[in-house]
């Protein structure tokens, strides 16, 4: 089945126009959970990139994303910067972060590269946290609603363009890199680093530049969140953060652009789903504590599922039903 397949045209089609009369069709609480799939696909296609494709493992997404809001909230607080201005930071406050932390990735592989990585969650965790302090702000730093040309970005509906057109770009930016020579250098290097390094391939530059690009585009897609939801705290940024984000990847299909789409909305959905079907139970009174809990469980046991049962993820199963369809 070739790329321009009919198949594939109609359903394009019909997810772009699905996609522009959302706004007009649903809910304030729709919309928000959709905007909340594109943060999340952001942050998705950043890891995506980093562990999909260049094969290098990260513990450390979510400190990357506090690392982004952090930046856009401190800058806001303090310098009353415009959003133009925020995210451009937090951008460049990720590919410095990518390079401080990428460096290990140098010379550690598999567990010990985790951990390393893991050591930024922390460093990020407690600078924030010791700003909140000595600053006091206890509930977390409040954010003005960004204006662009007279125009106030405050509600889902005004973000939803937004958000969609900077998932669209950052999705086109990562196609397109994955198809020059350094995307093809990531999948060398994924396979076999010696052999990569016998074609003449800077194995070292080209994985720290994985980590940069990588922290880059999370750092921004933390930014965004501040910015969207008007407030950054710490405690937004908890390891289970980033076991979503593992989650996305590994539920949606590793080493796709599409997996990392498909998994985002998969996992941020999940939640408000468990959360729907618990209120109809009977006993759903009962069970409002236990949420949360139910919530670490699903993710657990869906990934587990995924990793045994169909390591493609939903990718793959897209691609198994696109198949059996194809010979009929």
């Amino acid at each position: 089945m070739s790329d321009l397949s009919p198949m594939r045209v109609v359903t394009a089609l019909i997810a772009i126009a699905a996609l522009i009369a959302l706004p007009f069709l649903a809910s304030g609480a729709t919309l928000d959970i959709a905007n909340q799939i594109l943060l999340a696909t952001i942050g998705a296609i950043a890891l995506m990139l980093l562990t999909g494709f260049a094969g290098q493992i990260s513990l450390g997404h979510a400190g990357l994303l506090a690392a982004g809001a952090f930046t856009a909230g401190i800058l806001a607080q303090e310098i009353a910067a415009p959003f133009w201005i925020g995210i451009p930071a937090a951008a460049l406050t990720g590919a410095l972060l990518g390079v401080i932390f990428g460096l290990p990735s140098l010379r550690l592989r598999g567990i010990y590269l985790a951990v390393s990585t893991l050591a930024l969650h922390f460093l990020v965790v407690y600078v924030g946290g010791e700003y909140e302090t000595r600053r006091g702000f206890s509930t977390g730093i409040l954010i003005d609603p960004p204006v662009v040309f007279g125009f106030e970005f405050w509600d889902p509906v005004a973000w939803y363009p937004v958000l969609l057109f900077v998932a669209v770009i950052v999705w086109l930016l990562a196609r397109n890199l994955l198809r020059s020579r350094t995307g093809r250098a990531w999948a060398a290097i994924h396979d076999t680093e010696p052999v990569a390094a016998a074609l003449g391939i800077n194995v070292a530059r080209t994985k720290l530049w994985a980590f940069v690009i990588s922290s880059a585009i999370t750092a921004m897609a933390g930014a965004l969140f501040a910015y969207y939801r008007g407030f950054v705290s710490i405690e937004a940024f908890s390891l289970f953060v980033t076991i979503q984000y593992v989650a996305m990847i590994i539920i949606g299909g590793m080493g796709s652009l599409l997996g990392a789409v498909l998994g985002a909305a998969f996992v941020t959905v999940l939640p408000h789903a468990i959360e729907a079907a618990s209120a109809l139970l009977p006993s759903s009174g009962g069970l409002a504590g236990s949420i949360f809990a139910m919530n670490y469980a699903a993710f657990g046991l869906i990934m587990i599922a995924f990793l045994v049962f169909e390591p493609g993820g939903l990718v793959g199963i897209l691609r198994r039903i696109g198949g059996k369809r194809g010979t009929r």
